[in-house]
């Protein structure tokens, strides 16, 4: 029997159950991938990609593959179909990213100085006659020169508007300071996008790891109309033979509640569990293939 490589842990729960079932056939069939390459009209790379979930295989290869090992095609194909859903929702979620914070700028009111006016040779020979309404008149030195009075140079700027625009710069940065959080790093800053983010894993069970003997609790609830163990609340997810997890310990749960005997919860479907579906499929007027679908979960959360 082949040793297969773990399969990638992001890999969809109804994607790494048909590509199980697939890998349990080509074992089954004692097949290499040359062999199933030269059987089928796909590459020994390509089945390589598909056993080993890099690249969902195709409606096609699943076909090929059920005839080549006598395995049941319909069967297979909709568990193709199932995940061929989930593979296809997968990559079409668009990543999320925090907006990007950005301070308002602040600006400083330019403060305009006027320029000096440096006196030429023509106010060498006296002061220009006054009119009415002009400055203070020029000064004399001690040697009776007259020297012009100052011109705007001299003249103080107004601090008023320099004062309101530093402070409204401290009253920006303080604002923005408060807001940021920086001492709580980017955890803090990004807290309603992180949640955003984590919404679908806070609620989200454990990995499902089986451990020999250990079996699970069962409290079922009627919830809108549904019937709730607790454990899943999925309605397409495809179980057959040999299927684990946390979806078959519901199904389990609720073929209890039912009156269907599927043995211990143990979230394994063996023998027991197929049969208790079987029964239930027949009483709910479904076909009897002892695979958990989406038409008997309907029937189990009635």
């Amino acid at each position: 029997m082949s040793r297969w490589r773990g399969l990638p842990a992001s890999l969809d729960q109804r994607v790494r159950q048909l590509v199980v079932q697939l890998r349990r056939l080509k074992d089954h069939s004692g097949l290499s991938l040359a062999a199933l390459a030269a059987r089928t009209s796909y590459s020994k790379s390509s089945w390589e990609r598909y056993l080993n979930g890099k690249k969902l295989p195709p409606a096609g290869a699943v076909a090929a593959l059920a005839r080549l090992c006598g395995a049941d095609e319909t069967r297979l194909l909709a568990l193709h179909e199932v995940a061929a859903q989930a593979w296809s929702a997968g990559r079409t979620v668009p990543e999320a990213r925090p907006p990007e914070a950005r301070l308002p700028e602040a600006r400083l009111p330019e403060a305009r100085i006027p320029e000096a006016r440096i006196p030429g040779p023509q106010d060498r020979s006296g002061p220009p006659p006054r009119a009415v309404g002009d400055g203070p008149a020029p000064r004399a030195v001690g040697d009776g020169t007259p020297v012009p009075a100052a011109s705007g140079a001299g003249r103080q700027v107004p601090l008023g508007p320099l004062v309101l625009g530093a402070l409204t710069v401290l009253v920006v940065a303080g604002v923005a300071f408060l807001l940021l959080r920086p001492w709580q790093g980017h955890t803090g800053a990004w807290r309603g996008a992180g949640a955003a983010l984590a919404g679908r894993a806070s609620g989200a069970a454990p990995e499902f790891t089986h451990r020999p003997g250990e079996t699970f609790g069962c409290g079922v609830q009627r919830r809108g109309g549904a019937l709730y163990a607790g454990h899943s609340r999925t309605d397409t997810a495809v179980l057959g033979s040999g299927a684990e997890g946390w979806d078959v310990v519901e199904a389990q749960c609720l073929l209890h509640h039912q009156g269907y005997d599927p043995g211990v919860v143990d979230g394994i479907v063996g023998g027991r569990t197929l049969r208790a579906v079987k029964r239930l499929q027949a009483g709910s007027g479904l076909p009897t293939d002892g695979i958990v679908g989406p038409a008997t979960w309907k029937a189990l959360r009635r």
